[in-house]
């Protein structure tokens, strides 16, 4: 069953809505723009129109495309705005997630009346199509203003640095240090941390930057923001929907994922662009849809719409969703994020989720963590060097080996954090290796993290066979160096102590 959609005027939490919705900021011009009249308002969860006041978490869309911003005639039902989205809880608690040219409008909305704002700034990773919308966001530059801007951190450039490098001379008439607002920023792994009533938990995604997704909870209200996103592994690939993935990984995120009421969910390809997008960072919708079934949420908003998509192509995305997610035994809500659409989630005081794990905290410490090292093991010198300079370029200790008996001994000898070990080596293959190191006695040997290398294409028996083996991971080659970069940083964080 679809999501009911009125296309009257949005009220909840602005009087007028903006009539910029789908001007991409920043661009001087626009081909089209939405009348109050086309904007849609989504009432889910019992809420009414007039009875906001009990919602436990309101949520506009203000930006639902993906890498570049593309407004015009073709893009007006459901918008032409790189990501951004706004949530509020009953106390009062903004959240606004990621910050692309969408924060345009959504800036223009929140300073209107001309008082000071507060709130948080939660961006998944710092990619262009999602900060693109940062010196162009209104609150920024009224004074007695006070925003917290949360991001992944623990690299050499911390997230402060990040926004600033955009902002630059050479890139706009407008740097860091003229925002009037007062400003914090927080660098980001995964955990735990509150802003007011809100508890938000962090788990990192599969993209080639450094990337989180948010899992917001308050008042029995779940809502989990994930973009964007690649699978792990696509395998099986003729499984039928909402069967159980194959990679642990991809099983961590339906856990990530699991009981929300909504989910807001990156689906920018499908399964018919793969192999070709492979490694560029995103979900096929299909895929999208198992989650959404397989961690038995409530509602999927399926967004990071594909710029050559327009909106009879998404419509017939939505089509194609509904009928996978129609032969599943449990069927959630299937609806295309859409410019200007509100949402209203009933809640409850007296509701308390539970954790999904640890209690640890997001929130990095400023020291940050010492280098980590990693052992490349592989036989193939123009491999190592990439490898090499990728990992260097974020400040990793590189040690290497070519062959497994090295490996092992260099393993012993250096306690390196992580290891990248090439399938096949001209001694112990990969395998084996992977095997000896999960017998070791000494869990500083045996728990290390390794990520398998291989050039083949691993059938779904591949996959099984790595991780009986004890493989945390594996990587694909050709391996694109910003993959390599994310996924290692990633695990590193996960797993090493500071």
């Amino acid at each position: 069953m679809s999501l009911p959609v009125s296309r009257g005027r949005l009220r909840g939490f602005y009087e007028q809505p903006p009539a910029h919705a789908n001007k991409a900021s920043g661009s001087g011009s626009s081909t089209a723009e939405v009348q109050p009249s086309a904007m849609p308002k989504i009432c889910i969860g019992g809420i009414k129109s007039g009875s906001i006041q009990s919602a436990g978490m309101k949520i506009r869309f203000w930006g639902t495309r993906g890498s570049i911003a593309t407004p015009g005639p073709a893009t007006v039902r459901y918008g032409g705005n790189t990501s951004c989205v706004e949530l509020r809880a009953a106390d009062g608690t903004l959240i606004v997630l990621d910050c692309g040219t969408g924060a345009y409008g959504l800036g223009k909305a929140l300073t209107q009346s001309g008082e000071p704002v507060t709130g948080n700034l939660m961006i998944g990773h710092t990619h262009w199509d999602h900060i693109q919308g940062f010196p162009f966001f209104d609150p920024l530059f009224v004074e007695r203003s006070n925003w917290t801007v949360y991001a992944p951190g623990g690299g050499d450039q911390r997230l402060q640095s990040t926004l600033a490098g955009q902002m630059a001379y050479e890139y706009s008439p407008i740097n860091l240090g003229s925002l009037m607002a007062e400003i914090s920023y927080a660098d980001l792994t995964e955990g735990v941390f509150e802003v007011g009533s809100v508890r938000v938990t962090t788990q990192y995604l599969n993209h080639p930057a450094l990337t989180l997704g948010f899992r917001f909870e308050v008042d029995g209200v779940t809502v989990v923001y994930a973009c964007d996103h690649e699978p792990h592994s696509l395998h099986p690939l003729d499984a039928p929907a909402g069967a159980e993935p194959i990679h642990h990984e991809d099983r961590r995120h339906v856990k990530f994922l699991e009981g929300a009421d909504l989910i807001i969910h990156d689906a920018q390809y499908t399964l018919a662009d793969f192999p070709a997008k492979a490694g560029w960072g995103h979900t096929p919708l299909e895929r999208a849809v198992d989650y959404a079934i397989r961690a038995r949420t409530k509602r999927l908003i399926f967004t990071h719409h594909d710029p050559d998509r327009d909106d009879d192509a998404i419509d017939a995305l939505c089509a194609v969703a509904r009928e996978r997610a129609a032969t599943a035994s449990y069927t959630p809500e299937i609806e295309p994020a859409a410019e200007g659409a509100f949402i209203e989630l009933k809640g409850d005081k007296k509701v308390r989720r539970g954790s999904l794990g640890s209690d640890s905290s997001a929130l990095l410490a400023v020291s940050g963590r010492g280098p980590a090292t990693v052992l490349i093991v592989d036989d193939d010198p123009d491999m190592v060097l990439l490898l090499e300079a990728a990992l260097r370029a974020d400040g990793i200790r590189v040690i290497t080996a070519e062959d497994g008996e090295t490996a092992l001994r260099q393993i012993r000898e250096k306690r390196p954090s992580l290891v990248l070990l090439d399938m096949r080596l001209p001694d112990l293959d990969g395998m084996k290796v992977c095997k000896m190191l999960r017998a070791e006695t000494d869990p500083g040997l045996r728990d290390i993290p390794i990520l398998i290398l291989t050039g083949l294409k691993l059938t779904e028996a591949d996959l099984v066979e790595a991780f009986v083996a004890g493989a945390t991971d594996y990587l694909t080659k050709p391996i694109k160096p910003t993959l390599v970069r994310s996924r290692v940083r990633s695990w590193l964080l996960r797993t090493v102590s500071p």
